[in-house]
């Protein structure tokens, strides 16, 4: 017989997050309890398919942000294990863990009272740097989630790192960069270096749920934030 926390569980997950709909498939994976849940969102950080491996993503921010609500603790649990999974002592790479806590400290202001610090110190040489390469764009990416709820948060130190991102030679850590100075209103079009404003490289934004193929000079030269960057 199928363990409750095992395979029919993590292909329910699955099917559930492939689906067309957001709020559908979140009211779905609500039906599932948060033990078993969390374990398969987190497995799903993994997977090859990048709208699973966003969606999985979203859906543990809605999950964290319930949890904060109602069982703290548990919730600090979570981000504490999105914090071992980016510690070199973990063994592993922790695929999916800061665009997640990200997305739970989006929307949970009690947990990021707590955790935003940490998240932004990922970012910073002088703090729990992230120096893994691949992983620096889900730093940035979980980053600029956060900002869309808080901007005033972003400190000037922050903001100079993002700076320093527009010239990265990867053009998704650059777009990705964009994207959370947009959130925190921060993006000045006179400081907005050349590379940028003529960056042709095309990147695909999560938008919620799936994505949208945007140029990065078109990124940065909206006046509006684009609804695609939140």
């Amino acid at each position: 017989m199928t363990k409750p926390y095992g395979r029919q569980t993590k292909q329910r997950v699955e099917k559930i997050l492939l689906g067309a709909h957001r709020e559908t498939a979140l009211e779905m994976l609500r039906q599932i309890p948060n033990e078993q849940l969390v374990g398969h969102l987190f497995s799903h950080f993994y997977h090859k398919d990048e709208r699973v491996k966003f969606r999985s993503i979203a859906a543990m921010g809605d999950l964290g942000s319930r949890m904060g609500k109602t069982h703290i603790e548990k919730a600090r649990i979570v981000l504490r294990r999105i914090m071992w999974n980016l510690n070199d002592e973990s063994g592993g790479i922790g695929w999916g863990s800061p665009e997640a806590m990200g997305e739970i400290l989006c929307q949970s202001p009690e947990l990021a009272l707590e955790f935003k610090s940490i998240l932004f110190s990922y970012l910073d040489p002088d703090g729990n740097y992230i120096e893994h390469e691949m992983l620096q764009r889900g730093v940035l990416w979980g980053i600029g989630t956060y900002l869309e709820s808080a901007p005033g948060d972003l400190d000037e130190k922050s903001k100079g790192l993002l700076y320093g991102f527009l010239h990265s030679p990867d053009p998704i850590k650059r777009g990705y960069a964009v994207r959370a100075l947009f959130n925190a209103n921060s993006l000045d079009c006179g400081l907005v270096p050349e590379n940028i404003v003529t960056d042709a490289n095309r990147i695909d934004i999560f938008t919620g749920w799936n994505f949208v193929t945007t140029r990065i000079s078109d990124m940065s030269l909206t006046c509006e934030r684009p609804r695609a960057f939140a």
